[in-house]
Order: structure tokens, then C-alpha cells, then sequence
């Protein structure tokens, strides 16, 4: 089965470039029989994909360890779900679900070439065929999943313990299906420069797949936060690792893109800024696989592969050549026939949404490379520390959030002093309020903790208003109760409605981002048997070390009998964790979780057979809102997407 599944992405290869042929030939000559030819070789790559992804997945869950990747992440005593991921969990398996992802997509794209002959669309798949070719050429010629051993071993390597979570299904799965997303509008926008149909036809075309992608690279990034934060044991959620940075900064860019396009559909401006936009989306996309391929970053996702990484490098320098060059080629169709009347008004705001989004982009991109370019530089590698993103980078959350704010209160054009007494007199005097009680009586006189509350505050004020107005509207019109009136303006009104619950839930994650790093309290300590631990409002008293067996695995647990302002609120169990074929043990921490905060307790380690444990305690404060405002967020992308008449661009709103 080994030959059969290498041959499928052999034959795969071969009719990608077939379809790519008959298409570029069938285009030149209108030949709708090269085209149809085209189109069902394209459908066969994707079905050969699925057949080679299907035999892998059925080799690693069987345990056929004479194939090196199966060897290399899974064992006897795996559990089957992480069999199942460990199709993704080394390069070639990773490299196969990219490719899996994308001979599908570009399937779908080529499915209605059937019906009618449409020269864009025949080329957005010429150029989805295209990056096909490169990664089945990948996976063909440098990382083979059905490579052999020459011996067949008795059993396998297993997978690495901190792979060894549900978050190792969900992170890398959305994260994919985000990063593969973005191939499809990329695709189209390079239809649109080669065909020389520069308005907004492929935005159209596009939004769903640029909202669809948008939405899985968000799951992805929450997903990857929550999972450091239960796995690594270090009492955070983000470290600024270069990995974590390689799918923050195209999230950065393609959320820019989704409000930008907006522009265009209604204004018929940033033309030329939307195709560097969807450019340096994707090639971000691709610069996140060269990161953890490459070896040149220090990371705990790193697969460090040089070979790779040069190839992917090569890969991203070409096709910014080929999509920049034809951006130059055709500059006077993007020129902008239309400008900004003024700097208050809504297109305005977007703008500046857009400035402030690329430039933390930028910011990252900057802080990610700086100690290779320190050291090609200097001759010394110079690390940029997480405060330094810290500092960066906050100032341009809060103007995000002060742009959310404002955005949906000004109107588009010019917006007058009536448009403004109106529409921000009421929030920005209840903010001020905010702030003044805030800062005495609520943040303990922290300034910049309580600048953050306030403009998350002023947000969250402006976005709830406009689903009162909304709904004060349709009573006036329509008699209906509260809740039914306001489930209609959002089902009629999804494209607008959804935005604004999107707009909550990033207000809520910059709450629980402002609160975590705000009053975050850290305790190191040794405890003796029988003590208690005082931190914060709560006493935990150790009550001893034990053991127990989980399969092949041996957990060794602290059991801590924990107390709140004197009330019992039950037992942590910080684990250690020990795998049969891996020397160093894993952490999983304890937590108790409440709206408030997380008591977030991990075992570091233990001394006369548990007569001391040491401990590493950490209150987070508001760090629930981070998760709860990111599940609001994919509420509200959903339903933005959700087809039907309310999801379409109603000329008085936006998303």
C-alpha cells in the first residue's frame, strides 16, 4: 500500500500539470473541451490526495513502523486520537493535510467550470494549480510520508508528550484550514491582474473564502493559546514565539484585508492596497511553514528542517517577485479614481484600522527576525525579549479598540458636529465616568491598566448601542418583544450584526489581555508536607505526593487542598506526567477558573520521596474573558457568513 499511496501523489502531480496545460491552452484558443479535460483532471487531484492522506492515516493507526513517519510519531501505546494526529504532527504528514487541503479547495474553485466558460475563474485555478505543483513536488521529491526503513521495527518512537493534547486535533487542523484559505482569494487576485478585470469582481468572489479563512486562522491562534497555556506549565498564554508569531501576523494582515474590501465594494478605492494586502497575507501564510521548517528559529513548535526551509524561502522570494511585479505591471488600472473626503469619517477610521493592523504586523515580523538580523549584521544574535512585544504592541491593541469604538458612530464621507454630539456625548461621558471611579476605587490607581479598561469600556458601550438603535428602530416599525426583534435584526442584517459581535469579542480578549498582564500575581515556593501556601485570597495546604498509572504512563501528583477567603472551593492536583519513550516528563497544571481569575498551579518538582514539593503558583486575573470573547468572536464570524439575503452588503452598514 506504501506503492499506492506515493503513487497517487506521483499521478496527482502528473495531472496537475495536465489540467494546468489544458487550461492555459483551452483559455488561448476558447476551447471548451481542453477546459472541461482541465476541470476533471483537477477533480482527480483532489480525489488522489484524499486516497494518498487516507492510507497514511490508516498506517499510522494500524502501526506499520517499517514507514519511517509512522515510525518517527506514534507507538504501540498511543492512544488512537493521537494516531489520528499524528498525521500532522512531523513534516511530511504536515505537509500532506496542507496539500490535502489544497488540491480540495482548488477543486471546488474548478467545479463550475462545467457550466460556464469564464476566463477569470479559469485562471484563478490556473494559479491554484500552480502552487499545487510546488507542494505535491515537495512532498514527492523531499519528504516522502511513505518513506521505508530498511528494517521494520517493533515498535515506534511515540509522539512528543507535549503533543500529547486535545489542542493537538483542533490547533493545527483550523490553523490550516485558515493558512490553505487564503490560496483561494490570492489566487483570484492574481486572475484579476493577469486578465487586467481590476474592480471589485474578485472581492465579490472571494469574501466568503477570505471570511472563512479569517475565522479557522483565529480558532487556530485561540486554540494554540489555550493549549500553551493547560500544556507548557509556565502560566501564560502567548511568549511571542516565532512560531505563534508566524500565524499572528498574516491573522494581523487578513484582518485588515476584511475590513479594506469593504472599502472597495462600496467606494471603488483601495484598489492597489487591497492586492498588497491579500499578497503579504499569503505570503505570511507561506513564511509561518518556512519559519518551522527551517531551523534557523529556536521554537517548541520548530519541525527544523534546513533543506525545507530553504526551498520554502526560495518559494516565498519567487512568487513576491511574480505577484508584486505584476501589481507594477498594472498600476495605472489600480490607480484611485476616487479619495478620502475627509480624515473624520468612516472610510477614514477603516483606514487607520488598516495602518495600525500592518504596522503590528510589521512590529512582529520586525521583532521575529531581528537576532538573524542582528547576527548577519553585528555577528551576534540579539534576542528580542516578550516585553519588548509588549510595549509594541499594546498601544496598537488600544487603538484597535478605540477604533472599533468610534467606527460605527461616524458617518461616511464627513461627519458633522450634529453626528458627533449625537452619537458619542452619551459614551464618552459614561467612559470618563468609568475612568475616575475606575482608577480610585476599581484598578488600584494603575493609569495604564485603567486607560485600557476605559477604551475597552467606551467600545463595548458604542457596539451595544448600535443593536439598542437597531432594535428601538424595528419596535417603532414592527410590534414585537425585545428579544424577537432583536433576533430578527441580526438574522436580517447578518453581515452588519455579525461584525459587531465580532467587534465584542475582540473587545472582551483585550479585556482579559489588559487584566492578566495588568495584576498578575507569581509565587515560586518549596512546601513541606502537612504546610499551607498563602497567595492572594487563597491558603492551599499540601497533603502529600502520589502516584498513579495511566496506560504505559506514570502520573505523580501533588495533591493541594485549597481554601478562598477561608471557604474550601476543593482539590488541585498539579501532575508530572512520565512517557515510556521519552526521558523528560511533561507538566499539566491545575487550575481553578472563575470570571474573575485563574488559580493556575504547576508541579516543578519534589525532594525526599514528596516530603517537599516545589511549586510554581500563579493568579491570573480575567483571563477566561480571553477564551470567552474569542468562542464570541467565531459566533459572530459565523453568522456574518451564514448565507441568505441578510448576509449581503447592505449599502448602509458595514461589517
Amino acid at each position: 500500500m506504501t506503492f499506492i499511496g506515493t503513487s497517487s501523489l506521483v499521478i496527482a502531480l502528473l495531472f496537475c500539470i495536465y489540467a494546468l496545460i489544458c487550461l492555459v491552452v483551452g483559455i488561448e484558443n476558447k476551447n471548451s473541451k481542453l477546459l472541461l479535460s482541465g476541470r476533471g483532471a483537477t477533480l482527480s487531484v483532489a480525489f488522489l490526495s484524499i486516497v494518498a492522506s487516507l492510507i497514511l492515516i490508516y498506517f499510522l493507526i494500524t502501526g506499520n513502523y517499517q514507514i519511517k513517519y509512522v515510525y518517527q510519531y506514534t507507538n504501540k501505546d498511543l492512544p488512537i486520537f493521537y494516531k489520528f494526529a499524528a498525521f500532522w504532527a512531523g513534516n511530511a504528514g504536515s505537509l500532506m493535510l496542507w496539500t490535502l487541503l489544497l488540491t480540495i479547495y482548488t477543486a471546488v474553485i474548478a467545479f463550475p467550470l462545467k457550466r460556464v466558460f469564464n476566463k477569470y475563474l479559469a485562471y484563478a485555478v490556473i494559479v491554484l494549480l500552480m502552487i499545487n505543483i510546488f507542494f505535491l513536488s515537495v512532498l514527492i521529491f523531499i519528504t516522502n510520508p511513505f518513506e521505508l526503513l530498511p528494517v521494520k521495527p517493533a515498535d515506534g518512537n511515540g509522539l512528543n508528550p507535549l503533543l500529547q493534547n486535545p489542542g493537538m486535533v483542533f490547533h493545527p487542523l483550523t490553523l490550516y484550514l485558515g493558512y490553505v484559505g487564503f490560496t483561494v482569494p490570492f489566487a483570484f487576485a492574481m486572475s484579476a491582474l493577469i486578465t487586467k478585470k481590476v474592480d471589485d469582481w474578485w472581492i465579490k468572489t472571494t469574501r466568503r473564502w477570505t471570511v472563512w479563512a479569517w475565522l479557522f486562522l483565529s480558532l487556530g491562534n485561540l486554540f494554540g493559546a489555550q493549549w500553551a497555556y493547560v500544556e507548557l506549565g509556565w502560566g501564560g498564554y502567548w511568549a511571542w514565539d516565532p512560531v505563534e508569531n508566524s500565524s499572528f501576523m498574516p491573522w494581523l494582515t487578513a484582518t485588515a484585508f476584511v475590513h479594506s474590501i469593504i472599502i472597495q465594494e462600496r467606494k471603488n478605492m483601495l484598489k492597489i492596497w487591497n492586492m498588497f494586502l491579500i499578497i503579504a497575507t499569503y505570503l505570511l501564510t507561506i513564511f509561518g511553514t518556512f519559519l518551522t521548517r527551517s531551523g534557523v528559529y529556536a521554537s517548541v513548535h520548530s519541525f527544523s528542517d534546513s533543506s525545507l526551509g530553504s526551498v520554502f524561502l526560495s518559494y516565498i522570494i519567487l512568487l513576491a517577485a511574480l505577484s508584486l511585479g505584476l501589481i507594477f505591471h498594472r498600476l495605472k488600472l489600480l490607480k484611485e479614481q476616487r479619495s478620502f473626503e475627509s480624515y473624520i469619517s468612516k472610510e477614514s477610521s477603516f483606514l487607520f484600522n488598516n495602518l495600525l493592523l500592518v504596522g503590528g504586523a510589521f512590529a512582529v515580523f520586525w521583532g521575529t527576525n531581528f537576532p538573524i538580523i542582528s547576527e548577519a549584521i553585528r555577528g551576534v544574535k540579539v534576542t528580542v525579549s516578550v516585553p519588548w512585544y509588549n510595549q509594541v504592541m499594546s498601544p496598537i491593541l488600544l487603538g484597535v479598540i478605540l477604533l472599533i469604538g468610534i467606527c460605527p458612530l461616524i458617518a461616511w464621507h464627513k461627519s458633522s458636529y450634529e453626528n458627533f454630539k449625537n452619537n458619542f456625548l452619551i459614551p464618552t461621558i459614561l467612559s470618563i465616568i468609568f475612568a475616575v471611579i475606575g482608577y480610585y476605587f476599581i484598578f488600584s490607581k494603575k493609569l495604564y491598566a485603567t486607560i485600557g479598561f476605559t477604551i475597552s469600556f467606551f467600545a463595548l458601550i458604542t457596539t451595544i448601542q448600535e443593536f439598542v438603535k437597531g432594535v428601538r428602530v424595528r419596535r417603532k416599525v414592527v410590534n414585537e418583544g425585545y428579544l424577537v426583534s432583536l433576533w430578527r435584526l441580526i438574522s436580517k442584517n447578518r453581515r452588519r450584526y455579525g461584525g459587531y459581535i465580532v467587534h465584542i469579542g475582540t473587545i472582551l480578549i483585550a479585556v482579559g489581555i489588559i487584566g492578566s498582564n495588568a495584576y498578575k500575581i507569581e509565587k515560586e515556593v518549596r512546601v513541606k508536607l502537612g504546610d499551607e501556601i498563602a497567595i492572594n485570597d487563597y491558603t492551599m495546604k499540601y497533603k502529600g505526593l502520589e502516584m498513579t498509572k495511566e496506560g504505559s504512563n506514570q502520573i505523580v501528583f501533588a495533591k493541594l487542598k485549597v481554601k478562598k477567603n477561608g471557604k474550601s472551593i476543593g482539590i488541585l492536583k498539579p501532575e508530572k506526567v512520565f512517557y515510556k519513550t521519552w526521558d523528560q516528563p511533561s507538566t499539566e497544571v491545575a487550575i481553578y477558573s472563575t470570571l474573575k481569575e485563574d488559580l493556575y498551579v504547576a508541579l516543578a518538582g519534589w525532594i525526599n520521596n514528596g516530603k517537599y514539593v516545589d511549586l510554581m503558583i500563579h493568579i491570573n486575573p480575567l483571563v477566561i474573558w480571553i477564551w470567552i470573547g474569542g468562542y464570541i468572536l467565531i459566533i459572530g464570524s459565523i453568522i456574518a457568513l451564514w448565507p441568505g439575503k441578510g448576509a449581503q452588503l447592505n449599502p448602509k452598514y458595514i461589517l
